[in-house]
């Protein structure tokens, strides 16, 4: 059987946290708060245009990070390392009734093989969702539930 793409997939997912969205914006561009559920060490606040690195140190994890696009409270976009090119993240914002935000994370810019680009962008959308699931428990209940050091106890296979 063969399959072929006939457009490059993004990783998308979302989800509903029950705080403002100043609040949930800021857990993403603050590493004080963000090393609460996904990564372990940030060097600094995202600033359009200025690289920071971020850091999974329990998978020897480090990578630059460079803001590009901030607009506070609705929206954020990144750039990363991908496999053999940069990668954008796109976060929305978008607030709800009841003071709540709905988070959609979307990543894009993926490159290799069909079979390359399907694993990444699975393995996009399950990190992505581990992230935004850790940052429901921090943000609505204080509980750090550890999901992304948690999913590779052994640590990342090569």
């Amino acid at each position: 059987m063969t399959l072929t793409l006939t457009q490059i997939p993004r990783s998308e997912t979302g989800m509903l946290i029950r705080r403002p969205p100043a609040e949930v914006f800021e857990a993403f561009v603050d590493p004080a708060i963000t090393t609460r559920f996904w990564f372990t060490r940030g060097s600094g606040r995202l600033e359009v245009g200025k690289e920071i690195t971020w850091e999974w140190e329990m998978y020897g994890i480090s990578i630059p990070v460079t803001a590009r696009t901030i607009e506070p409270h609705r929206r954020l976009v990144i750039e990363w390392p991908g496999s053999s090119e940069p990668a954008t993240v796109e976060w929305k914002f978008t607030g709800r009734a009841g003071g709540h935000t709905f988070v959609e994370v979307t990543e894009s810019g993926f490159a290799g093989t069909g079979d390359e680009i399907v694993r990444q962008v699975a393995d996009s959308t399950q990190g992505f969702s581990l992230a935004l699931a850790g940052l429901k428990a921090w943000l609505e209940h204080s509980v750090q539930l550890e999901l992304v050091r948690d999913r590779y106890p052994d640590g990342i296979a090569q």
